[in-house]
């Protein structure tokens, strides 16, 4: 393209030092300047997914399209990992599971991956004026083949940021030390480098960037400040919000592979929201959900040894509200099986007659809920339609509690194999009473303003049409 931007890419001193937030900011911010902008990251570790069309992709990704008002496809995130043990991840391959990748030594990956990460760039940038490319980790881990940082910054032939999170102390070492370890191509493209999450009077933080300039050549880009933004965590579960005054609590059951709880972001608008790791954070809950998962049979053992198990059996049978989702939904019914070889075997809790085969083939699709007239505690969720989407391994098969299409009810057990649908204002208003507004493109809009505000945007011009 003949008005083609240089790619700009966005590097961390550590991992959550702010990449994430930061191509978000200048996702929006670009996008509002009239630039054609996308997302890429080649790969990304998260257990939090969202499906768009052609598979599924790192949450963050998902939500940097958005910023960026372009769809979400798989380009923009080529290889996800998704961990399902201390030293085991699920790989996803332009949006598709590799069950012969994710059985394969993890250093013997890289020559399978990078074909899916460069074709995946090249076709992005050329359908698209600016592509802006995040970094994983840090690029300066020394100990390890970097294909994501190092090697996809030359391969693109971008400019970079270096961020550093200023929060928790140490920030001018982490860039100095960062600069000083990575190879010399890539210290080369060090452009510049910005203080995230800074609290306090920035005046106050020279001689540094000065001092920090002169050893590096790294501009100062600005200092980015403490936001409070409402970007759900990409790798885990974050509560950003305030409930209104007397709202009810929800109890969020946190084992150790619970997947996709970026869906709950909007839920504190509604609810007060508790993560509960043991049998005393269910007290007083007005309603208690077993988000998705990752490795089934793993949390099951997890919500055993808390002795959680019982307690949800014993709440629910006394009339508690149970809200299962997906891998939740798998754990209330009555076993898991995996001849396969898949995830492994489980007994669930027996709440619903609900009987899951975990299958090779892994099923990723966007789908609507139209929930049917149900009995109390559920009857305010009567002709409520939702939009989300379901990604599992796992064959849900129902005796006598279907409802509706992916739907089961028992008392008050509800349980769905569909993500996302308390992210719908209205699934919110009926469970809770309060119906929230949707909050991600203000989100963006706060981020986008940030950068007018604290960063050099004419350095980030220089820096995108240079050649």
């Amino acid at each position: 393209m003949s008005d083609q931007l240089r790619p700009l890419m966005v590097l961390g001193c550590t991992s959550t030092a702010g990449k994430s937030l930061m191509v978000t900011a200048l996702a929006r911010w670009f996008s509002r300047q009239g630039v054609d902008v996308v997302p890429f990251k080649a790969q990304n570790m998260s257990n939090n997914a969202r499906v768009v069309e052609g598979g599924e992709i790192g949450v963050a990704q998902w939500l940097q399209a958005g910023a960026a008002s372009v769809i979400a496809h798989p380009d923009m995130n080529p290889v996800l990992l998704k961990p399902e043990a201390d030293t085991r991840s699920q790989v996803i391959v332009s949006g598709r599971a590799r069950h012969d990748l994710t059985q394969m030594p993890w250093r013997d990956r890289g020559p399978h991956l990078w074909p899916a990460m460069t074709e995946a760039f090249a076709r992005l940038r050329d359908a698209h004026e600016l592509v802006l490319i995040e970094g994983a980790g840090s690029p300066a881990e020394i100990n390890l083949p970097d294909l994501v940082n190092n090697r996809m910054l030359q391969h693109a032939d971008a400019q970079a940021l270096l961020v550093a999170d200023i929060d928790r102390g140490g920030a001018f070492a982490h860039l100095y030390g960062t600069w000083a370890l990575v190879p010399a191509a890539t210290r080369e493209r060090l452009a510049g480098y910005i203080l995230n999450r800074f609290r306090g009077d920035a005046s106050l933080l020279e001689p540094g960037p000065t001092m920090l300039t002169q050893r590096t050549a790294m501009a100062s880009v600005g200092v980015m400040p403490m936001l409070a933004h409402e970007l759900p965590d990409e790798e885990g579960g974050s509560v950003r919000a305030m409930a209104p005054p007397g709202a009810p609590t929800a109890a969020v059951v946190r084992y150790p592979y619970a997947s996709n709880l970026d869906e709950f972001h909007l839920l504190p608008h509604a609810a007060h929201v508790r993560w509960a790791t043991g049998p005393a954070d269910l007290a007083g809950a007005d309603l208690v959900i077993l988000p998705g998962s990752k490795h089934v049979a793993a949390d099951r053992e997890w919500l055993r040894d808390r002795q959680l198990d019982d307690a949800i059996v014993a709440r629910t049978q006394a009339g508690g509200r149970t809200l299962g989702i997906c891998g939740g939904a798998m754990l209330l019914g009555e076993r898991v099986t995996d001849s396969a070889g898949i995830e492994g075997a489980a007994e669930g809790l027996g709440l619903l007659e609900l009987n899951t085969a975990m299958v090779p083939d892994k099923l990723t699709r966007a789908v609507t809920v139209q929930i049917p007239l149900l009995d109390r505690p559920w009857s305010a969720l009567g002709g409520v339609s939702a939009s989300g989407y379901e990604i599992r391994n796992g064959e849900v098969v129902a005796d006598g509690c279907e409802v509706a299409p992916r739907l089961w009810c028992t008392g008050s057990v509800l349980a769905t194999t569909v993500h996302g649908l308390l992210e719908e204002p209205m699934v919110l208003e009926a469970l809770f009473g309060t119906r929230p507004t949707r909050v991600l493109q203000d989100t963006f809009e706060l981020l986008a303003d940030a950068v007018d505000e604290h960063l050099d945007t004419e350095l980030l011009w220089r820096l995108v049409r240079s050649r």
